[in-house]
């Protein structure tokens, strides 16, 4: 079983990185920019065909070390 794992900053929280792609976005031209927020996407391979026991596996590994659940969301799909 294979999965994504989205995590991205939660509303509020200053984004500096976000920030400097945006401008160097628009220093290179590109149009149209309104705000860039950046985040981490992890496709991660599972060694099992249980649905619900990879999802637990997942968000402990998200509360644990893929996510600060602080300042962080995550988003978990599996495929």
């Amino acid at each position: 079983m294979k999965a994504r794992v989205t995590v991205t900053l939660k509303n509020g929280v200053l984004d500096p990185q976000g920030k400097a792609i945006e401008g160097a976005l628009k220093s290179l031209g590109v149009d149209g920019i309104a705000s860039v927020r950046q985040g981490k996407v992890f496709d991660i391979e599972l060694g099992t065909a249980d649905k619900s026991q990879a999802e637990a596996s997942l968000k402990a590994a998200c509360e644990k070390l893929l996510a600060n659940t602080v300042i962080e969301n995550y988003r978990v799909e599996l495929t």
